[in-house]
Parts: C-alpha cells; sequence; structure tokens
C-alpha cells in the first residue's frame, strides 16, 4: 500500500532509537481484564491514492479519544473516536461564475473515523504495540483553502479501510501512561461520488502522541 512511502520498519527504528535507555526501566504490562481510556493528537500527512499514482500530501492534524480493552498481557481490542482532517495538496480549483482556475490549492476533507482494532503488545516490558483492523469514516464536511467553498457534495459520506500503526508506551505510574506512535490508514473505497472512470481512495499517515489512563 502507499501511504507517504514512509514504511513502518522505519518508524519502529525512530521508536526505538529513542527509547532504548527507557526500555530496561520501565513496563506496561496490563494484566487480562484492564481497561484504558485516553486521548491524543498528532500531525497528519494525507493524500489521495490510484491505481497508478498518488496527489501531492497535505499536513494537517487529528484528534482522537482511545479506548482498549486487554485479553491477557499481550493482546487486547483497541478503538478511536477520530477527528481525522484528511484530503490532498496541490489540486486545482475552477471558478466557472468568474471562468478562473486556481491552482495549489489544498483541499480538506474531515472525517469522523472510528477504527476497530487487534492491538498486539510486544517487547519483554510489553511498552512496545502494534495494532491493525478496519476503519469506519463519516465525512463531516469538504472544503478548499483558496475559496473556501463547501464541497460536502461532490463526495461519499462514508469511508471505509484499513488502519495500522506501532507505537511505544512509558510508564508514569500505576494509573497513567504517555505514548508515542505511527498511526496510518489506506482507503478500500472511491471517495468521490462522481468519478466512474477514476477510483480515488483516501491514505493518511500520523505522528501521535497521548495519554492512557487506567479504569
Amino acid at each position: 500500500m502507499q501511504i507517504l512511502k514512509i514504511s513502518l520498519s522505519t518508524i519502529a527504528l525512530t521508536l526505538g532509537t529513542l527509547f532504548t535507555s527507557q526500555a530496561q526501566m520501565t513496563q506496561s504490562v496490563q494484566e487480562k481484564g484492564t481497561f484504558e481510556v485516553g486521548f491524543g493528537t498528532g500531525v497528519s500527512f494525507a493524500q489521495l491514492s490510484t491505481e497508478d499514482d498518488a496527489t501531492d500530501a497535505v499536513t494537517s492534524y487529528n484528534v482522537a479519544m482511545v479506548a482498549e480493552y486487554y485479553f491477557s498481557d499481550r493482546w487486547g481490542i483497541k478503538s478511536k473516536w477520530i477527528f481525522d482532517r484528511k484530503g490532498w495538496g496541490n489540486g486545482f480549483l475552477e471558478d466557472e461564475v468568474n471562468n478562473v482556475v486556481y491552482e495549489n490549492v489544498d483541499f480538506h476533507l474531515n472525517y469522523f473515523t472510528i477504527p476497530v482494532m487487534a492491538n498486539w503488545h510486544f517487547s519483554p516490558n510489553r511498552n512496545w504495540y502494534l495494532n491493525f483492523g478496519p476503519y469506519f469514516g463519516f465525512l463531516m464536511s469538504a472544503t478548499d483553502n483558496e475559496l473556501e467553498m463547501n464541497h460536502t457534495e461532490a463526495f461519499n459520506d462514508f469511508d471505509f479501510g484499513l488502519a495500522y500503526g506501532i507505537g511505544y508506551k512509558v510508564h508514569l505510574s500505576d494509573e497513567l501512561e504517555f505514548y508515542i506512535e505511527y498511526d496510518a490508514q489506506d482507503g478500500f473505497t472511491n471517495i468521490f461520488k462522481d468519478n466512474s472512470n477514476l477510483s480515488a481512495k483516501n491514505s493518511r499517515g500520523s505522528f501521535n502522541v497521548g495519554l492512557l489512563f487506567k479504569v
């Protein structure tokens, strides 16, 4: 899958270098039946992808509530409720009234996104985790940064695809953890209502930080 040419192995290496010194001192082992909730935010890099090409990326952000239930010390089911700004950069916009074509336009698609993922906690101290599963996105609005027009009617209301990511948790106390992660989404559905000749799908990657509370 094409997602901003960022590989999970590269992200893992970066995070590993950042936290190696702490890996032996902190632990995030949770017992079966543990339930965690939290919140996070991060910077996102979104684009559209087709079978043969991809648009330029646009830099944006996401804000999320997080919840996870542990079936064991290694496996849990994790969900997020995300305000997720996607879209693409360096597009064009035609003003038919004034017969003007604007270039280098950024398009912002705001979604309420719900991924439901299996979450595997690994390493001796369970500080690292990998998650993967489907996501369900619901379009809230679509605008451009040039004329600030509402383009919502041009897009499908629903988006579906695969969510996946890798992260690291820092144990702060028995009830509190800090996390940093790389989180990605690759869409399976065409985002346009009227685009029979070309299927364009959402893709986005983000670097997030946040806090988790044991309840």
